[in-house]
């Protein structure tokens, strides 16, 4: 008996002793251990430097590494974490490094939109779990892709369409679903923002703090302008997709979550670029709208420059139905009668960034609190990918019907459009070698 215990206490001993010099995805296998998932963030300069701070001050969550092919980005990313943790994580201007690096788990995504459905991608071929800032794609073919892909992989793939954590909410669309307003038939988003124009950019030498080369990545090439880095990419339809889906995204999606639509039978959208003559090339004005079957339909304001707010909040959703309303943002919700009278309300708790372009707050932590549980415990995700993708579909189309100027008349089941223009906006060209393969 002495010995066997013996031999017991050195087969525990000798697998501790190999569990300290496993990579991180080996050590959270081991039963009983106290799983601490390890996150790359990419895209630190502004909203993923947000995040960071956020994943940082995250419960089982290690801050492992910063990426940026900005080096100035990089040390911000650093120092958010330093300041709360007193430890200062990697840092690399190639994203790729992290995903070679066996101690990472998971990858959070805060790039250029261009960007997150080819990283999304890559990060699941080397094994990553993805928490991907919305929208999830440049284009409609990369989110089936990106749907394609985590299929395969298996792996967890979260859009940051924080809204869909919020507890109010949450319950709010339940009884929507379950009658409180009779039925629902409409949604209307909005969102209304004063921003300034962007000028006409001039051809200058790349900083010497940038990788432009793989800033631009799946991107056909150009040479550096001076207001492209950082945010106006956002209004160029080669990195951007326009304030449809840099904002209304959330607000599109909250409409399709209540009202429990998939893709619609029709889309239409009018506007244009009014308020500055510059280089923006998306629009600062625009109404989309789209009809869905069972005579259910959700409309969209976006007004970049003029902040003129709607049902006083800068931005938000409202839900129609045959017995009442409902209004939603992420500071919870109101129920109105047939005449406009306040039923009742709920505040969400906590505060969260509505207007500002960093976000966070307690939507934000309770999002990625949620993803950090669905890979340590098996959680549902509140917004996995293949669910939060046709709400990014949805707002493609109302871009593709205003650069078209046409209506799309669209297959419910797949979103695609029958009209052969559209179809030729579904996907879009690539830098030669750059191409995302799902």
């Amino acid at each position: 008996m002495p010995t066997r215990r013996k031999f017991i206490r050195n087969a525990a001993l000798a697998s501790a002793g190999a569990a300290i010099g496993m990579p991180a995805y080996s050590r959270n296998s081991i039963i009983g251990a106290n799983r601490q998932i390890s996150v790359a963030v990419f895209g630190t300069n502004s909203r993923g430097n947000s995040l960071t701070g956020t994943f940082t001050n995250a419960k089982d969550c290690l801050v492992y590494g910063i990426g940026d092919v900005d080096t100035r980005a990089v040390a911000k990313g650093q120092k958010t974490v330093m300041e709360a943790t007193g430890r200062k994580p990697k840092g690399n201007q190639d994203f790729r490094r992290f995903l070679d690096d066996r101690d990472v788990d998971a990858v959070v995504i805060a790039t250029p939109d261009h960007w997150h459905a080819p990283m999304a991608i890559m990060a699941l071929e080397a094994g990553k779990h993805v928490y991907l800032e919305k929208p999830c794609s440049h284009n409609p073919h990369e989110g089936e892709m990106l749907i394609a892909k985590q299929q395969k992989e298996g792996k967890l793939v979260q859009m940051g369409n924080q809204t869909r954590s919020s507890v109010s909410l949450n319950k709010i669309v339940k009884e929507i679903h379950d009658g409180l307003i009779g039925k629902a038939y409409a949604g209307k988003a909005w969102y209304s923002n004063t921003r300034g124009g962007i000028g006409i950019g001039k051809e200058v030498r790349k900083p010497e703090w940038l990788d432009w080369d793989l800033w631009q990545g799946p991107a056909p090439r150009q040479e550096f302008t001076d207001n492209l880095v950082h945010y106006n990419w956002h209004w160029f339809w080669k990195y951007g997709t326009g304030e449809l889906l840099n904002n209304g995204t959330h607000e599109i999606d909250m409409c399709r979550w209540a009202l429990d639509v998939h893709y619609p039978t029709r889309v239409s959208s009018t506007g244009g670029r009014y308020q500055f003559n510059d280089d923006w090339e998306a629009f600062d004005t625009q109404l989309a709208s789209y009809e869905f079957e069972d005579e259910k339909t959700i409309h969209w304001e976006g007004k970049s420059c003029n902040g003129m707010p709607i049902y006083n909040r800068g931005r938000g959703s409202m839900i129609h139905g045959t017995e009442g309303s409902v209004l939603m943002d992420r500071n919870g919700y109101v129920v109105y009668d047939l005449k406009g009278q306040e039923i009742r309300q709920e505040r969400e708790g906590g505060s969260s960034v509505s207007m500002g372009t960093t976000g966070g707050g307690s939507l934000d932590d309770r999002h990625i609190r949620n993803f950090i549980s669905a890979i340590n415990n098996d959680e549902a995700l509140n917004s996995p990918i293949d669910d939060a993708n046709p709400s990014v579909t949805i707002c493609h189309l109302g871009n593709i019907a205003q650069r078209l100027k046409m209506d799309l008349h669209t297959d419910p089941e797949t979103g695609m459009p029958k009209e052969k223009e559209a179809m030729s906006m579904w996907k879009r060209e690539y830098e030669r070698g750059w191409e995302p393969k799902a």
